[in-house]
């Protein structure tokens, strides 16, 4: 089921451009908006996976107008980051 909604569920996804390229991964959400951390490394991954992702300096927000959908493993943008 695709979806346009960002919610707590998806912390963890990769966030794709929207030729396919990885642009980061979603380490937290919080108030309907994503935050994007262009290299989480291992550790940021699996942190934000089980809900205790951080929001660094390095982390880009991330709103529901420049998400085209949301999938079961990954974050569509309708354009770049």
């Amino acid at each position: 089921m695709n979806r346009d909604t960002i919610t707590k569920a998806d912390e963890g996804k990769r966030v794709l451009n929207p030729d396919g390229t990885e642009v980061g991964r979603i380490v937290e959400v919080r108030n309907g908006h994503g935050y994007v951390d262009p290299n989480p490394g291992i550790t940021g991954t699996i942190k934000a996976k089980l809900g205790w992702g951080d929001v660094t300096e390095r982390a880009h927000p991330l709103d529901e107008g420049s998400i085209e959908r949301i999938t079961e493993n990954a974050i569509y943008l309708r354009g770049t980051l």
